[in-house]
């Protein structure tokens, strides 16, 4: 079966004043270089949803998405239970790089730099939302890595991280190349994981409860290497290598030979070099073969200073009883022949089973399904 292209016609306005999206129509072109294992099929969830970056659900079906470089949050909902996002809203404007959302009793939390904002009640106001309230305002206002996936935890936490302000540096404020964690009020804010150059994305495993998250690599070391890295946080305040080692094994030229490899926590999966793997989510839905179960979808945003592209391509890793992980490309084909047809950012499952995912450069939110053997 070739996967259809869906190409939305001119908005209609409800009577309600939100944006309604009447049905596309399929045509033959657009999706059919998607490549997915056997019974998977991929289509277009919502077109036009302009740099659609981090994904979270609302309580009422509300799919929520974060921007980079918009600074807008955006709101769709599947009205009629097609699997096509038939209603937008924008919900917020003018937010310094809102990537993260993350929803919590009826309120949704934005990540903005150098704050974490609210948006109380919103799923009751999407066509005349409420301002943002500020929860903190605590976290540094650099700009390089400092957008920020968030995301709340199984203890009822907000967990943030905190990118490095540079490609290799080792900074005095330790709060930068970490992950933290603070109550819901914004209070309590501490690091629980040293060393980590760049979190876009992670997610906590179903049974073991341990902390998954993806890293990207150092720049400017060469085409092959360092690897992107899956880790696992086990113990809090464990330290990863930044800005000393990368990908476990290699030793950064510059600050290398102030402390060595063995002390720090090696990757659970090494990723690829310079893939930029982003969002990752563990997958709990039933619309997936049982191989599936408890696995975890990465995005990975691809290369952008590599001489010959790579990434570009949604992978899933399997963890193992050792700690480790096994990886194997899911979806790819974004990637053709070193043209670049979009770019993989967050992962989601959809109640229904299916997977989501997020791409910042074609502006769409895919729905990938499975359709038996």
């Amino acid at each position: 079966m070739r996967a259809l292209r869906l190409i939305p016609i001119p908005l209609l306005f409800c009577l309600t004043g939100s944006v309604c999206v009447p049905p596309m129509r399929a045509t033959e072109d657009g999706l059919a270089h998607i490549r997915l294992p056997k019974g998977f099929v991929i289509d277009v969830f919502a077109e036009s949803v302009t740099n659609a970056r981090a994904m979270c659900w609302g309580d009422q079906g509300t799919l929520f998405v974060g921007t980079r470089g918009e600074g807008v949050v955006h709101a769709l909902r599947d009205v009629d239970g097609d699997g096509r996002a038939d209603e937008r809203h924008v919900v917020a404007r003018g937010l310094n790089m809102p990537v993260g959302v993350a929803f919590r009793d009826g309120d949704l939390f934005v990540s903005a730099v150098d704050r974490i904002l609210k948006l109380p009640g919103i799923e009751d106001h999407l066509v005349d939302p409420p301002e943002p309230e500020v929860v903190t305002d605590r976290f540094p206002s650099e700009t390089h890595h400092g957008w920020k996936f968030i995301a709340f935890g199984p203890d009822g936490d907000l967990y943030v991280p905190v990118g490095a302000p540079c490609n290799i540096c080792l900074s005095e404020d330790s709060v930068f190349a970490t992950l933290t964690r603070m109550k819901v009020d914004g209070s309590g804010m501490r690091i629980i994981a040293h060393g980590v150059r760049n979190s876009v994305g992670f997610d906590w495993h179903p049974v073991t409860g341990q902390l998954w998250f993806t890293e990207n690599g150092r720049d400017w070391l060469g085409d092959d290497g360092p690897d992107c890295e899956l880790n696992v946080l086990r113990t809090e305040g464990e330290h990863f290598g930044y800005p000393y080692c990368h990908a476990g094994t290699i030793a950064d030229p510059e600050f290398g030979d102030q402390r060595d490899c063995g002390e720090f926590v090696p990757p659970a999966a090494k990723l690829g070099p310079h893939v930029a793997p982003l969002g990752c989510r563990f997958y709990t839905g039933k619309g997936f073969p049982q191989r599936y179960h408890h696995a975890l979808f990465i995005a990975e945003h691809g290369s952008w200073n590599r001489s010959e592209p790579i990434g570009y391509r949604v992978v899933v890793a399997f963890p193992q009883a050792d700690g480790s992980a096994v990886t194997e490309v899911f979806a790819e084909g974004w990637l053709q022949g070193g043209r670049k047809t979009g770019r993989p950012v967050d992962v989601l499952a959809a109640p229904d089973g299916s997977l989501l995912v997020s791409d910042d450069a074609a502006d769409r939110i895919y729905r990938i399904t499975y359709s038996g053997e």
